[in-house]
């Protein structure tokens, strides 16, 4: 298990192997999200090279459409 900073609130996890891997294992659909990790945003094209550490700050936003 690992801690991390998840839009402002510590969360406990499995180690995941990376972003995507993250992104799936609290559910969330890597298609419809953006994603700064450690103050830097993360190419959607990255999620799955990306690696994940202990203590990690994470801001994940949903896409929300519409007019």
């Amino acid at each position: 298990m690992i801690q991390l900073m998840v839009n402002g609130k510590r969360r406990d996890v499995e180690q995941p192997d990376s972003l995507l891997a993250l992104l799936e294992q609290i559910g969330v659909d890597p298609r419809i999200v953006a994603v700064e990790r450690n103050g830097e945003i993360v190419k959607r094209t990255r999620f799955g090279e990306t690696p994940i550490a202990e203590g990690d700050q994470l801001e994940i936003v949903r896409m929300v459409g519409g007019g």
